[in-house]
């Protein structure tokens, strides 16, 4: 029998552009087989790295998790909408490896990445979450405090059926409770 995964098993680091490779390969299940994001065909290394290169120049956290010298999971947050009145709020993307799905790593990768968005400023943070069905996403957003706040129905067409996107919300530090005490996301408008 063998033991479940902890967070001993994995090391949570800031991603760098030599991680993009294994980023990749890790989105690419997802969009290949998966229905957590709506994209149809895998992006390249090249828009990866570009991908990348956007959220750092935001100063918005993309982070990784490593097993064995391995990249297992990634995570970013990045802009709900590009106009600046949404500068305070992101929206978080979270891929896990197959082999590394239901060990709670997903969790722990939000867990690092709403202290990351706290410490800069941010004040709400959106789980646009693919498909309906996908429980194990929806199950990890709720148990780190955030709340359904809707279902987008049959927006996506992926896979040869029409699918769902749950909208899921948490409120960062003191939320909407107070005026905002950073500057948010640097986003043009």
């Amino acid at each position: 029998m063998s033991r479940a995964a902890t967070a001993a098993d994995w090391t949570i680091r800031d991603a760098v552009a030599a991680d993009m490779a294994a980023v990749a390969a890790i989105y690419a299940q997802d969009v290949t087989s998966g229905t957590g994001t709506f994209e149809l065909e895998a992006p390249d290394l090249g828009e990866m790295i570009r991908r990348h290169a956007n959220i750092m120049a935001l100063g918005m956290p993309w982070i990784v998790a490593e097993a064995g010298g391995t990249v297992v999971g990634y995570a970013y947050a990045g802009p709900f909408r590009l106009r600046p009145a949404y500068r305070y709020t992101v929206e978080d993307s979270i891929y896990l490896d197959g082999d590394w799905r239901g060990k709670g790593l997903g969790k722990a990768l939000l867990v690092e990445l709403i202290a990351r968005c706290e410490g800069l400023g941010v004040r709400q943070m959106l789980g646009v979450i693919g498909d309906s069905a996908n429980a194990g996403s929806i199950a990890v957003h709720a148990s780190c405090g955030f709340e359904m706040v809707g279902t987008m129905r049959s927006v996506g067409w992926k896979f040869d059926a029409w699918r769902d996107v749950v909208i899921m919300q948490r409120a960062l530090a003191a939320g909407s409770g107070s005026p905002p005490d950073a500057d948010g996301m640097p986003l043009a408008g």
